[in-house]
């Protein structure tokens, strides 16, 4: 079939535009990754003298390349629309994002829909695959003190261990109050077959838009971070610190993310922008953490009931276009989440400003010193 001349206009249309974001996220990467480990390197001695301060100001630059990565997706018109319950009233607490995982595009699209949650972004914890470590970012989640599994049965154990290991020693010392976990263990379209099969032998309900989550890093987390109730006491983190005062996780957060007609958005895409505008919809629902379960049995069978459910919101979201309403609501509300432009476009002006600083900064020294 021969191609017509506004066809042929539109390809390279396409291809032009993702030379040129490809071009300008690799600039990005370029100067804001380096800046902000320079800034962190010069920022030691206060480490020392003030650990809280250090963190904050670490937690501060680190929000700020993470609306860096917003920004691509939101200037391609990659949107969201939020339903349920208003997770803002309670950015304040510590709590724990249960999130559904389809893509790559999952993380780049909570990394947008948090920024507006006031101080969320900046002193959360994420726990994603160790590959994610040989990134680009991965330096950076590294020194923010991320966590990063390496799935499979022959690691599983050993990982449950090192994840208790790393929030004792960094979840509240850092200062940190939200963590998001992807309880499923991988992407959607890589778990189903195995799910289902597993659902099958076992007599569980067969999900087709979810799989069935993984208890081990849910459980490390809750009994690490959930206060106990005897003493009022975290049950994890540095006795020794300051922050060993908290009231400990006190929500859960179940997160279910819906892309239209299934589609998830991956990486290459929110990088390049070649998909058209897209808005992504995402569905909160909070729960106090009295009602979660501590008991292995009782906690899998009510984590199983998350993702039955996150099955049905799905299932309804691809049949109408929206999620249903919340109990006791006549009629779902959503809510547009934005950005602004001008805030954006002011931390990309200093990340740049930044990488010129420390280019003449470095190029002074090494002039001085050969």
């Amino acid at each position: 079939m021969a191609v017509t001349l506004e066809q042929a206009q539109r390809v390279g249309y396409t291809l032009l535009k993702g030379l040129l974001r490809f071009g300008f996220m690799v600039a990005n990467n370029l100067v804001a990754i380096p800046s902000y480990i320079l800034y962190l390197i010069i920022l030691q001695p206060l480490r020392l003298l003030d650990s809280k301060l250090f963190w904050y100001i670490e937690g501060v630059l680190f929000k700020w390349l993470l609306a860096m990565v917003a920004s691509w997706g939101w200037w391609a018109g990659y949107t969201v629309v939020e339903w349920g319950d208003d997770v803002k009233v309670v950015s304040e607490d510590e709590a724990m994002m249960l999130v559904n995982h389809q893509a790559t595009g999952d993380v780049c699209t909570l990394m947008m829909c948090l920024q507006d949650k006031g101080t969320v972004v900046r002193q959360m914890m994420w726990l994603m695959d160790h590959i994610f470590k040989y990134t680009n970012f991965g330096i950076v989640s590294l020194i923010h003190g991320d966590f990063f599994i390496r799935q499979g049965k022959a690691h599983r154990d050993q990982q449950l261990v090192l994840l208790k290991e790393h929030l004792d020693k960094h979840y509240r010392s850092r200062d940190r109050k939200w963590i998001v976990l992807f309880p499923e263990g991988g992407f959607l379209r890589k778990r189903r077959e195995t799910s289902q099969a597993f659902a099958k032998k076992n007599n569980l309900p067969f999900l087709t838009h979810v799989t069935l989550p993984r208890l081990g890093a849910t459980q490390v987390i809750l009994k690490s971070l959930v206060a106990q109730q005897e003493n009022g006491t975290p049950a994890g983190g540095d006795a020794m610190v300051a922050e060993s005062k908290s009231k400990g996780l006190q929500w859960v957060i179940d997160t279910t993310i819906a892309y239209p007609n299934a589609e998830p958005i991956d990486i290459q895409t929110w990088i390049l922008g070649y998909r058209r505008p897209t808005v992504t919809h995402v569905h909160y629902r909070i729960f106090p953490i009295k009602d979660v379960p501590a008991e292995p049995e009782a906690l899998t069978d009510w984590l199983y009931q998350r993702f039955i459910e996150k099955e049905d919101l799905l299932s309804h979201f691809y049949k109408t276009g929206a999620f249903p309403p919340l109990q006791g609501q006549a009629k779902a509300i959503s809510r547009e989440m934005t950005l602004s432009n001008l805030w954006l476009i002011v931390i990309q002006s200093l990340a740049f400003l930044s990488g010129i600083m420390w280019y003449c900064i470095l190029q002074y020294f090494y002039h001085c010193l050969f």
